[in-house]
C-alpha cells in the first residue's frame, strides 16, 4: 500500500490479485564448493523460488551428474506443484535454504551447453559413451539478478532430471534429445514469465 496525505491508501494490483503458482521445474543442480545443491524451481506469475531439496546422493555422484548431464538417480520421485500447495509462498520465500528471485530483479538469463571431457577416473562414462555411440551434452542456465542496487548475483544451475523422468524416455529417445528437451522446456517457461530483454 502507498499512504496518501489524507490518511487513505492506494492498493496496488499486485496486492489485489493473488499470486499464482504456474508450474514446477522438478530438478536442477547448483554448483557449490562443499557439495552441489539440488533444487526444484517453483514458478509463479511474479517470481522464481528455488526450493532446496534433500541431498539425494553423495557429492561424488552429484558432481558427475552435473558434469555429464547423466541422470543416475532412479529411486527418487520428483516433486510436483501439488506437493507445495499447502505451503504458503511467504513461508517458502522466508526459508533461508531457498532462493527467491522476483522477476523485476532479473537482468539476464542465458541457456548454455557444455560438452564434457571425461577424465581418467571416469571409465564408466567413457565406456557408456562408446557403447551407446552418443555424446553427453550438458545444458545449464546462467541467471543474473540483483538483491539490491549494489548487490548483483549470478546463479548457475544445471538441468539434470531425475531418473524417473529420464528412464522412460530413454526407451524411444536419445540421451541428448531428452536432456535438450528438458532444458528447452525450462527455457520456454522462463520466456513466458520473464521480460524479453533479459534473454541473451
Amino acid at each position: 500500500m502507498n499512504p496518501l496525505g489524507n490518511g487513505q491508501a492506494v492498493i496496488s494490483n499486485s496486492e489485489l490479485v493473488p499470486e499464482k503458482r504456474l508450474t514446477l521445474i522438478h530438478r536442477v543442480i547448483v554448483p557449490d564448493e562443499d557439495y552441489p545443491k539440488e533444487y526444484a524451481i517453483l514458478v509463479t506469475d511474479r517470481r522464481l523460488v528455488f526450493i532446496h531439496q534433500n541431498k539425494t546422493r553423495s557429492t561424488f555422484w552429484l558432481r558427475r551428474e552435473m558434469s555429464y548431464g547423466t541422470a543416475l538417480i532412479t529411486d527418487i520421485a520428483p516433486k510436483t506443484l501439488e506437493d507445495y500447495q499447502q505451503t504458503s509462498l511467504e513461508a517458502l520465500a522466508a526459508d533461508s535454504t531457498n532462493i527467491t528471485v522476483p522477476f523485476e530483479t532479473v537482468s539476464s538469463l542465458a541457456m548454455k551447453k557444455e560438452t564434457p571431457k571425461p577424465g581418467r577416473l571416469d571409465f564408466l562414462v567413457r565406456l557408456t559413451r562408446k557403447k551407446q555411440r552418443e555424446e553427453f551434452q550438458v545444458y545449464n542456465f546462467e541467471l543474473n539478478y540483483r538483491q539490491s542496487p549494489n548487490n548483483a548475483i549470478l546463479i548457475k544451475f544445471y538441468m539434470v532430471p531425475l531418473g524417473t523422468y529420464f528412464k522412460p524416455r530413454r526407451q524411444t529417445q536419445t540421451r541428448e534429445t531428452i536432456l535438450r528437451e528438458y532444458a528447452e522446456d525450462a527455457l520456454g517457461i522462463f520466456r513466458k514469465v520473464l521480460p524479453a530483454q533479459v534473454f541473451s
